[in-house]
């Protein structure tokens, strides 16, 4: 096949394809406004006052929640200790998109901005436990986290040459970052 043949064969996209990418951008779509609705009844019955964001990236819908300086303080009841409210608001928002549409959500839900500070938190973790690596030249057990913050950890970790495996179960679940030849 000549250049020329690739070029038009790489530019022609069948109709099929195109279907399925407006229905997975509607389901998308649909996504993020149901997970809106359901925090917005949320928001209401606990009297709190927010603005829901959504936002969609690399296929994933993400839903921030902000306020007023004044309403901050209160939104930031539904973060908790370590974020775990935030996580079980996040499943929540997940099984509320499942019952509406039976299709399982990979939503991300933040709240006043804390997993974009936490994601800046998390790259110094493994950044740290990286140059402990390439001193030591062994292993390093990081604390437990959520799979979303070991997602995080493990991008940072592969994209600064080192590797890492998640190891244990639950809520003790953590990352193990060693050397990439070991």
């Amino acid at each position: 096949m000549s250049n020329v043949e690739e070029s038009e064969a790489a530019e022609t996209v069948s109709p099929v394809e195109e279907d399925d990418v407006r229905d997975e951008a509607r389901n998308i779509e649909e996504e993020g406004d149901i997970a809106a609705d359901y925090l917005e009844e949320l928001l209401d019955i606990a009297d709190l006052d927010g603005d829901i964001d959504i936002e969609v990236r690399g296929g994933r819908t993400y839903i921030s929640i902000a306020g007023e300086p004044e309403d901050e303080k209160s939104l930031r009841r539904l973060i908790g200790s370590n974020g775990e409210v935030l996580d079980s608001l996040q499943e929540l928002t997940r099984l509320a998109v499942l019952t509406a549409t039976g299709n399982r959500s990979r939503l991300v839900l933040d709240i006043t901005g804390y997993r974009q500070g936490r994601a800046g938190d998390l790259k110094r973790i493994a950044e740290e436990a990286v140059a402990k690596v390439g001193t030591s030249g062994g292993s390093v057990a990081l604390e437990p986290m959520s799979a979303y913050e070991r997602k995080l950890v493990h991008d940072c970790v592969a994209a600064l040459g080192m590797q890492s495996e998640s190891e244990g179960e639950g809520p003790g679940r953590h990352i193990v970052v060693s050397p990439a030849d070991a």
